[in-house]
């Protein structure tokens, strides 16, 4: 765990940030989608929920990794995709319930393997966002105070210690749950939250001259977490997600996806998020 100085901020806040992923040395590798793989299923329209948060999708623009994403698998698979945007919540409630087919960016755990398959494409670290004037400078600082709170976004997971560091402090009644960041922005702003968990995505915001003037940035001492393509068990059979998978695959594989992500990162911090 360190401290990021806030003096770096924000110039060089993403080469920071991909710093901490694994290094990339060569273009992304994956396996090659054999001829003789399974073709997606086109017989009915297929439905893929979105959510808002930062880089990934905002309603504003109507663009965001996540749509572009979204725009390429309907390409190359000649498939009818169908777009919702939605809480996060919402959208795993629907993919278990297989009244929704699809997502993106999403990260597993023993709960959601039972009824969702993952296509992996991207790996990030997660890190803490915290006010100043907390006096913590340290996660277990943070967490030796009583009167500090934590705004998360109801049912995000992250990695094993960030996972450890939000249950703890559920358990003691410390977190404020919200359905997107814009909201956790404000409250953290307002003094009514001291801390919150962030991601490269959401470095735009990071921009903001209250933000910088009032954060610092602890990192969370876990290796990057797979995100991928999420699969529902019940709305799609196991054939048809591995032909899912095979779709991603390619798309790693032919670099289509690390320039996905070069539209919004550094190159280097593209191809070291989309290399695992």
């Amino acid at each position: 765990m360190r401290s990021l100085a806030r003096r770096l901020l924000p110039a060089t806040l993403a080469t920071l940030l991909g710093a901490a992923l694994p290094a990339a040395a060569a273009p992304a590798s994956a396996t090659t989608p054999a001829a003789h793989a399974p073709r997606p299923d086109c017989s009915r329209p297929l439905s893929l929920g979105l959510h808002e948060h930062g880089l990934l999708y905002s309603s504003q623009t109507g663009e965001g990794i996540d749509k572009d994403i979204a725009d390429e698998l309907a390409r190359r698979s000649g498939c009818r995709l169908t777009l919702t945007l939605l809480p996060r919540a919402r959208i795993w409630q629907l993919i278990e319930s297989g009244a929704m087919d699809f997502s993106l960016s999403g990260i597993s755990n023993e709960s959601r393997a039972t009824f969702a398959d993952f296509a992996w494409y991207f790996s990030n670290k997660y890190y803490l966002l915290m006010r100043n004037d907390t006096g913590a400078r340290t996660l277990a600082d943070f967490e030796a105070d009583p009167a500090l709170r934590l705004g998360v976004i109801r049912s995000f997971r992250y990695g094993p210690s960030a996972n450890r560091f939000v249950d703890e402090l559920d358990a003691a009644h410390r977190v404020d749950h919200a359905t997107g960041l814009a909201s956790l922005y404000q409250v953290l702003l307002d003094k009514r939250l001291q801390a919150m968990i962030i991601e490269p995505f959401d470095y735009p915001t990071l921009q903001s001259a209250a933000i910088r003037a009032q954060t610092t940035i602890i990192e969370f001492d876990d290796p990057p977490v797979r995100h991928g393509l999420i699969m529902s068990k019940k709305a799609l059979t196991a054939r048809q997600r591995a032909a899912w998978r095979t779709l991603v695959d390619g798309m790693r594989a032919d670099g289509t996806m690390q320039r996905i992500f070069e539209k919004y990162f550094k190159p280097e911090l593209a191809q070291a998020m989309t290399t695992f």
